[in-house]
């Protein structure tokens, strides 16, 4: 691609360093239109439909930023990378847990327009080498009069791909939307729609289990918890009834309740 052509109109990629199964109950928390398909060993990619920015004039940049956030945020540990582009700029966006996300941006003829410090800081929390992965990607910090904003995308992806990343044939960073949209169709993207309240809270529920405190709200280690509350509660409440003691009978009725509670919802999001 050469330095005149410029990315197309504004689109964007998530790309997520996980599989499928664990980006699809966060993704669908966005209440987004997305399309997400295996992205090679240990990545996925989101392809959005952009009506924010397509139809409602909002920046793409602050719009994807916003939705990698939450999606890291939301994930159990992993990183989520948005891949940005307008017809005057294009740039990344990492985004890790709670840290605030690293960006780095280049204008349309492919100048570097971010601090070099960024890429160093978005190779050591996506886990790349810190020798030859870095080096690797200064070049893209570096003026090229022969790679545009769109060609700096895709050296980007091309380094990563020792990560395990591989796009779909046609997914590409600065491809046109509707582009995007149909390669990841013909990749077999599966499609997220926008939720009802009541799967959004079943989403959210499966975000949760699947995170650090999963275990211990659903499965074995889940209901050994609740049976040991029941066990402890049930003789301290009739302790605290008998003895009239208002603290020990709230305490025991407090481990009655949780026991209980988690049994059954242990029970309810089994069957």
């Amino acid at each position: 691609m050469n330095a005149t052509s410029g990315p197309s109109p504004a689109g964007a990629l998530l790309l997520c360093r996980a599989e499928p199964t664990a980006v699809r109950p966060p993704a669908l928390l966005l209440r987004e239109r997305l399309l997400l398909a295996p992205a090679g060993a240990g990545w996925s990619v989101l392809v959005p439909e952009g009506r924010p920015w397509q139809e409602d004039g909002e920046p793409v940049e602050r719009v994807v930023t916003g939705w990698a956030t939450a999606l890291a945020v939301s994930a159990a540990g992993w990183p989520v990378l948005a891949l940005w582009w307008d017809t005057g700029r294009a740039g990344l966006t990492l985004a890790s847990g709670f840290r605030r996300p690293v960006g780095y941006t280049w204008l349309a003829d492919g100048t570097p327009a971010g601090e070099d410090e960024a890429v160093r800081t978005f190779a050591e929390r996506l886990g790349l080498d810190p020798v030859l992965d870095v080096q690797a990607l200064e070049p893209l910090t570096l003026p090229d009069p022969e790679a545009d904003a769109a060609t700096r995308l895709l050296g980007l992806v091309a380094v990563l791909a020792r990560t395990g990343l591989d796009l779909p044939p046609g997914i590409d960073p600065g491809a046109a939307p509707d582009r995007l949209r149909e390669a990841a169709v013909d990749a077999g993207a599966e499609q997220l729609d926008r939720l009802g309240w009541k799967d959004a809270v079943r989403a959210e529920l499966d975000v949760v289990e699947e995170g650090p405190l999963g275990p211990y709200l659903r499965g074995p280690r889940a209901r050994l918890l609740s049976g040991v509350q029941l066990a402890a509660g049930v003789p301290l409440l009739l302790w605290g009834i008998g003895r009239r003691s208002g603290g020990w009978s709230a305490a025991g009725a407090l481990l009655v309740a949780h026991g209980a509670l988690g049994l059954a919802y242990d029970r309810l999001r089994a069957s």
